[in-house]
């Protein structure tokens, strides 16, 4: 199982809650930018983590990121 950065899971988690944001209103192109622009922050960095690793999965790592910070883990 992949092992994303606390960067690339902050990265998905920012990129999420502009997504709820845009997703919140009416559409507009200056509503979706911050979004857009945080979806591509956060894939550039799933690249480059699973770049760093020889045989990282960058589609792992990045289901990785989007189950931490969608569907935490229960802390104790």
């Amino acid at each position: 199982m992949a092992k994303p950065s606390d960067e690339v899971i902050n990265l998905c988690r920012a990129a999420v809650e502009a997504e709820r944001k845009a997703t919140s209103e009416p559409y507009s192109r200056e509503g979706w930018a911050a979004w857009m622009k945080a979806a591509e922050t956060f894939q550039r960095a799933v690249v480059d983590e699973a770049a760093q690793e020889p045989k990282q999965s960058r589609l792992e790592l990045e289901q990785a990121a989007k189950k931490a910070v969608l569907h935490p883990e229960p802390s104790e």
